[in-house]
């Protein structure tokens, strides 16, 4: 499906999925919906620990980019594992914005690395943030109680509602351990009713500029 390169509301780049009208990041600005539900709502829960991160669409490396820059700020030792069935391509990764966007030029190696990294190996970004890309369907993932934290960021319901089913909330529960947490940009009602389903507990807050809520998920 062909893509290109648009500019969000807060100035950072995204991928639109020209077919569908479906871009890889709220329009109302990437980076800071990227911040408020992966950062302000999931990472900060884990204080003072080690975390184990699982990010169901890899895509633009954004998600993983503000995550390592967490890690380095925070001096804590963070292991992702991004999962994508479909790897952007290198030209694509090159155009994205984030580095200057988020004042890190000093990691632009760093944000290279994410995208040209191998697959399917565990790669040391820094002394503190470990990746390990998967090029695989979601349906595919098969770990056990290895996660802390699951960034949920597939493409929306209306496109690929197959994305948001029991089913792979269910091996979404069994990926991560007890206590762990899973959040995603979406508020339907029938996702919170399919998380339920699956075993989680399942809560609704405020979302990021643009978009009313967000649900966050707790196995317990």
């Amino acid at each position: 499906m062909k893509r290109k390169i648009i500019q969000t509301a807060d100035g950072s780049s995204s991928l639109l999925m020209e077919e569908w009208g479906e871009t890889y990041h709220s329009k109302h600005g990437a980076i800071q919906e990227a911040k408020h539900v992966f950062l302000q709502n999931g990472l900060s829960l884990f204080k003072e620990q080690s975390v184990a991160v699982l990010e169901i669409g890899f895509g633009t490396g954004l998600n993983a980019f503000i995550t390592f820059l967490e890690a380095e700020n925070l001096k804590r030792q963070i292991d992702y594992t991004g999962v994508e069935a479909f790897p952007i391509l290198k030209e694509e990764a090159e155009k994205l914005n984030y580095v200057l966007q988020l004042n890190a030029n000093q990691y632009d190696k760093e944000f290279s690395l994410l995208h040209t990294s191998e697959w399917g190996v565990k790669t040391v970004v820094s002394e503190y943030f470990s990746l390990t890309k998967k090029q695989q369907y979601f349906n595919e993932i098969d770990d056990k109680n290895r996660f802390n934290l699951i960034y949920f960021d597939a493409f929306g319901f209306q496109y690929q509602p197959e994305l948001w089913s029991v089913e792979i909330f269910r091996i979404m529960y069994e990926a991560l351990k007890e206590d762990g947490v899973l959040v995603t940009y979406a508020c339907r009602g029938i996702i919170k009713r399919a998380m339920a389903e699956a075993g989680f507990t399942v809560e609704k807050l405020p979302g990021p500029p643009g978009k009313r809520e967000m649900l966050r998920a707790f196995k317990k």
